[in-house]
């Protein structure tokens, strides 16, 4: 599969399998939903580049959910997915920190190779701030899993946590654009 194609369905899958899992809870079995993790995982294995091997630690962590659904028969170890994705951005981000370039700066690089420092600078607190959402998230998403309701888990997972992702990518953009602006002048 093309990696852009790849990215893409793993992205709406990503974005989608909360609200999947909630709606469709009553008509589709566990065991088909542990089986499309278990494709997201394996897509994702197949995508893997050497730099980032050390994820097929968390891949293997969301497979193991997989199976204990397959298992179970029961749908519970899914509600965990959503930790996973979130423990495993704030690794990906939190790894950038100790071995630059940040991760902020990476995406930042793709629009403007030669960043001035004030740049690098600010890119680094913007990954500092993604690492403490991720963690945040995490934590939210586990408290869903562990005690809400699946009304909840949905709510939450499905949508709370992807507006909590534009306020903050929203919040950023206007951030950066005034320290932009700050530079600009002197």
């Amino acid at each position: 599969m093309h990696h852009g194609v790849r990215t893409a369905v793993l992205a709406a899958v990503t974005v989608c399998y909360p609200l999947a899992v909630w709606l469709l809870r009553d008509r589709v079995a566990p065991r088909w939903f542990a089986l499309l993790l278990m494709g997201v995982v394996a897509l994702r294995w197949a995508g893997l580049r050497e730099r980032a091997g050390w994820l097929v630690l968390p891949g293997a962590a969301i497979a193991g959910l997989a199976v204990a659904t397959v298992w179970l028969g029961d749908a519970w170890p899914l509600r965990w997915y959503p930790v996973g994705v979130n423990l495993t951005l704030l690794a990906s981000f939190a790894i950038t920190l100790a071995r630059p370039p940040s991760m902020a700066e990476r995406f930042a690089r793709l629009q403007a190779p030669d960043l001035p420092p004030f740049a690098v600078a600010y890119t680094r607190k913007v990954t500092v701030v993604w690492v403490g959402f991720f963690a945040l998230n995490a934590s939210l998403a586990a408290a869903t899993a562990a005690f809400g309701t699946d009304a909840q888990w949905a709510l939450y997972n499905g949508g709370v946590a992807y507006l909590l992702v534009g306020v903050l990518a929203s919040t950023e953009y206007l951030v950066r654009r005034r320290v932009r602006a700050r530079h600009a002048h002197g």
